[in-house]
């Protein structure tokens, strides 16, 4: 620490003699270029201060949860129902963080694409296996539940069945 504040008083005194030696015009660029360095440098470490003071200042006001959970791996705490929240939890890491930029972040195919160096095709490819997986192992879970059964839960049931009649029929037989 010494030795910085010892750095500092050294270029405030050089500065100093610059500008008392300064006699000619090429001088006194020479002088403002240096306090214009300086300015620079002050601006640069205040925005620096303003944008770590404005991170804090959302956490302190509520948005700590968003900081926390602004992670793909923990997307299954964002859900409420606990059965699908443990789907979500089971599925691949990279089903996840697809899930999570589609479902949190609103990314389109193709953003997250770029993200992670993949083909739109591909990304979307992995969101409808997500999404099958989910529909497939919640539909057994929500037909067994008859005390339970939410409008939001009865209409899916219906469109998951009428969509899945000819799997379900062969299943069966």
């Amino acid at each position: 620490m010494e030795q910085k504040q010892l750095m500092r008083e050294v270029r405030r005194a050089a500065l100093e003699r610059m500008e008392d030696a300064a006699r000619t015009e090429s001088d006194f660029c020479d002088v403002l270029a240096q306090w214009n360095k300086l300015d620079e440098n002050r601006e640069r470490r205040e925005r620096y201060h303003e944008v770590a003071l404005a991170e804090w200042r959302g956490i302190f006001l509520c948005d700590f949860l968003d900081v926390i959970f602004d992670n793909p791996q923990e997307i299954w705490q964002l859900v409420e129902d606990w059965d699908i929240a443990k789907l979500i939890k089971a599925l691949t890491e990279k089903q996840k963080e697809v899930l999570y930029f589609s479902a949190v972040k609103l990314c389109t195919p193709q953003q997250i694409a770029s993200y992670q160096n993949k083909t739109d095709r591909a990304v979307r490819k992995l969101l409808a296996v997500a999404l099958e997986q989910i529909r497939a192992d919640l539909a057994p879970i929500i037909y067994h539940q008859t005390t339970e059964m939410t409008f939001a839960k009865r209409r899916f049931l219906t469109w998951y069945l009428h969509e899945n009649e000819d799997c379900i029929n062969e299943k069966s037989l």
